[in-house]
């Protein structure tokens, strides 16, 4: 049994892991890289093995650097099986619908200055009937379920409390008599809407999310306090606030935050928009999981006289582009939702054009922001970007918000590690899902509390597990 790392190898995008036992290949996740364009379009489109080659996908949740290029690998060959839990598939559906429409017409403001600049077109990576074909290859798997993905290797889905539906993996071999565990993204103990993350039981191997191995979530920071405060403040200036989020998770946890505001009288008169056809999608699909959430969210939406703990007052999900197109005429105080999370394509970019040169606007990160993407360079103070081509300064103010984030931070990660340690008999860990940075001081911390060996594998390592 062996694992070929193939992508969040020391980056935190693009998750993908080739996992061998005996004449058969299971790709855990099949996510779309972000970073620099000319990168990620080369990495994108060019998958690193014959796609008709792999036997089966199991995909961990729907976040698009999961599962966002599964319509490549369909179209380039692969006839297999996607499984996934419920929600992960219907979140998955919208998601992957949606960025095949995203890259359309984003593609075609590009080509557009492409063909003024007489360089050669792009082409999108895939497109709607390729999203079809993929969905049609799902099966929905429950939670503690165990079932074959191919003959002599079954795996079991355990709640990984990242997102609706989002899954750790269990995944045994009958030939080798090992098992591996796959985090997937590992959630945070204490969320507002989600379970915690299970223990995954009986890890020989595992390969772990390391997202935020070198940073403590200020949990003594409130983050409806955070929203209030920064709310008022802005409220006070006229200014407007603009979210990027990721549609899926992240903004049906920030949309609860408002609401809890809104409910308590603490949220001023803003017109709030959750300007995302996926968001309105998802948030539908959110609505129907009630056996996701925590008891804490299923006392809100009995206590609230609407039941409704993802609508209120002066919210609007915008599902049109001409209504979308419309908020950017309005003068008055707005707080825009959109995607995509880290500013890499998406309606988030049409309206951050038009106010990333004023003051009185604050763009709020709630999520983490990849190397080399948009987000990341106004995060770190670029003066000057460039949206579709064309370059802004940045005058906008901007704020963190990690304590919304979906992923443990350090002491959650430790935490996670020796519960999965105490239930099976683990030979060697492997870091994913993050930079090489963090992922060495978790793996120090690691050694101070006695986990087992820490592998940090670049893209295109293996790590064998042997018998």
């Amino acid at each position: 049994m062996q694992v070929k790392f193939l992508g969040a190898a020391q980056r935190v995008t693009g998750s993908m892991h080739l996992v061998q036992c005996g004449r058969f290949r299971v790709l855990l996740d099949c996510g779309l890289f972000q970073g620099k364009r000319s990168e990620a379009y080369d990495i994108n489109r060019k998958l690193p093995f014959p796609a008709a080659q792999i036997d089966a996908v199991i995909l961990s949740h729907a976040h698009i650097d999961h599962s966002g290029n599964l319509p490549s690998l369909v179209r380039q060959g692969f006839r297999g099986k996607i499984y996934a839990t419920s929600a992960t598939r219907e979140l998955s559906s919208t998601l992957l619908f949606d960025t095949a429409r995203l890259q359309e017409n984003d593609l075609k403001y590009v080509n557009k200055r492409r063909r003024q600049n007489q360089e050669p077109e792009f082409n999108p990576l895939y497109r709607e009937e390729d999203v079809v074909k993929t969905i049609r290859a799902f099966r929905v798997r429950d939670y503690e379920e165990p079932f074959e993905v191919v003959p002599g290797v079954t795996a079991t889905f355990f709640n990984s409390g990242h997102m609706l539906g989002a899954a750790s993996v269990q995944l045994s071999c009958a030939e080798t008599k090992q098992t591996l565990v796959f985090s997937g993204d590992i959630g945070r103990y204490q969320d507002p809407m989600l379970c915690a993350p299970q223990v995954v039981p009986g890890a020989n191997y595992v390969i772990m999310e390391a997202t935020y191995g070198d940073r403590l979530h200020q949990d003594d920071v409130d983050a409806e306090q955070q929203l209030h405060e920064l709310c008022q403040n802005v409220w006070k200036k006229r200014g407007s606030i603009l979210i990027p989020a990721f549609s899926i998770g992240r903004t049906q946890h920030l949309v609860y935050l408002l609401n809890t505001l809104a409910e308590n009288d603490r949220l001023p008169p803003f017109k709030v928009f959750v300007d995302s056809p996926m968001a309105v999608d998802a948030t539908e699909v959110y609505r129907s999981h009630v056996e996701c959430f925590n008891e804490e969210f299923i006392q809100s939406i009995l206590k609230e006289e609407d039941r409704d703990p993802l609508g209120f007052r002066n919210l609007y999900y915008v599902r049109s582009s001409e209504h979308s197109k419309a908020i950017n005429q309005m003068n008055e105080p707005l707080i825009i939702i959109s995607a995509s999370g880290m500013l890499e394509g998406g309606r988030i970019l049409h309206h951050l054009k038009q106010r990333i040169d004023d003051p009185k606007t604050t763009v709020v990160f709630a999520g983490y922001q990849a190397e080399n993407t948009l987000g990341r360079r106004i995060l770190e103070g670029a003066e000057f970007v460039k949206i579709f081509g064309v370059e802004y300064p940045v005058y906008c103010q901007t704020m963190r918000l990690d304590s919304v984030s979906g992923h443990a931070d350090q002491s959650e990660l430790i935490r996670w590690a020796k519960a999965v340690q105490e239930a099976g008999s683990i030979k060697q860990i492997a870091f994913t899902h993050c930079e090489l940075e963090p992922a060495q001081t978790l793996k120090q911390e690691f050694e101070r509390n006695g986990l087992p060996p820490v592998l940090i594998p670049a893209r295109g390592d293996y790590m064998n597990m042997e018998s």
